[in-house]
């Protein structure tokens, strides 16, 4: 039997710097004793994006005292964690550097077992410890970095199954809202300005809609936005409205396609299975209810559950860096060595076809 766990996760892959306290039980259930969380949205906004830079010395600036306020939250010291997990990629690299030397440093000192997560396996193991989900199931990862269609059949076991070919989704939304003038993140700027919009007054296009590949493209469909306004400019309040409602319906019309596809395959290939399969949504863009609408929707046309964690534990977060550390120890994966190096690129699939983005320090994601 699996002994009770409890870890100390770490994150700063980019934006936010992040500590938690989580504990994992004999049978599989966990408890999220602290998670802390500090934003670097104040220092970026002006740049209308993340600063590499920036973030690595506001990560510095902030880590100790985040881990420490972790630790008093959760009523427990170091003697107390029985392993340390802190993000080792994808990622900013100075970000990374920041959270896996701290994580090296404190298990050296505490002689605690240490466990480079992949940020990632974060998001995709994260609905097990808010829904006790079971082995296979679907997720849609949707944030500033990633877009992907990711089938999870266990812990370290993934099938890429559709991966952008070009911008991730919450890229395209952050360069929509830096082009017609909204504040970042793009993301939430867009949905606000989307609600007094007319949804069909631009025809955007869907881009790789009605193709069998389950991949994504959305350059096309940011090139066709900014033509649209450019044509009209001056922008109006309205124009820049129903701008972000025809936007927004193309990527839900798109979403629909593409996943729906993806929900068809899975039933195709895991019928009959026990359980009602799952199709489980993270990352930041998970926050926006007309997407939520859509796949909610799909979902329950095809016979799915539709899974959406807490939106604190869609966009980046040490909870699902510690749960997955729990996870990994759980199996009995070995930890990891103290000259672990972090990694920029770092794909959950490393066996999937290499697509746009694939560089000399390998694949994106």
């Amino acid at each position: 039997m699996v002994p009770f766990l409890r870890i100390l996760g770490i994150e700063t892959s980019c934006d936010e710097t992040a500590a938690a306290i989580v504990e994992r039980d004999a049978e599989g259930h966990s408890r999220i004793l602290s998670d802390v969380v500090l934003s670097q949205l104040d220092e970026h906004s002006a740049y209308g994006g993340v600063v590499p830079e920036i973030a690595a010395r506001a990560h510095v600036e902030a880590l100790d005292e985040l881990i420490e306020a972790a630790l008093k939250r959760a009523n427990v010291s170091l003697a107390d964690v029985d392993a340390i997990a802190a993000t080792s990629g994808p990622g900013l690299i100075g970000g990374l550097l920041v959270g896996l030397m701290t994580g090296k440093a404190i298990a050296k000192a505490a002689g605690k077992p240490l466990y480079a997560v992949n940020h990632l396996e974060g998001h995709a193991l994260t609905a097990r410890l808010t829904d006790g989900l079971s082995f296979p199931y679907l997720m849609l990862l949707v944030s500033g970095g990633h877009t992907q269609l990711i089938l999870v059949r266990g812990v370290g076991d993934y099938d890429r199954w559709g991966t952008t070919i070009d911008d991730a989704l919450g890229e395209a939304f952050d360069k929509t809202a830096k082009l017609l003038g909204l504040p970042y993140p793009g993301g939430p700027a867009v949905e606000r300005m989307a609600r007094d919009g007319n949804a069909g007054r631009f025809d955007f296009p869907r881009p790789l809609v009605g193709e069998a590949r389950l991949d994504f493209s959305f350059s096309g469909l940011k090139t066709a936005v900014r033509q649209a306004a450019q044509e009209i400019a001056p922008l109006s309040d309205q124009d820049v409205a129903d701008i972000c409602a025809s936007f927004q319906r193309a990527i839900s019309r798109t979403l629909k396609d593409r996943i729906g596809r993806g929900l068809q395959r899975f039933k195709a290939e895991f019928s009959p299975i026990a359980e009602k399969p799952a199709l489980v949504v993270a990352g930041g863009v998970a926050a926006n209810l007309e997407l939520r609408a859509t796949l909610q929707g799909l979902c329950d046309k095809n016979g799915f559950r539709f899974i959406a964690p807490p939106l604190s534990l869609c966009t980046d977060n040490a909870v699902m860096i510690a749960w997955a550390g729990l996870e990994r120890m759980a199996i009995g994966i070995a930890p990891d060595p103290l000259d672990v190096q972090p990694r920029s690129r770092w794909p959950l699939d490393a066996n999937a076809e290499r697509l746009i983005g694939f560089g000399k320090r390998g694949a994106k994601a």
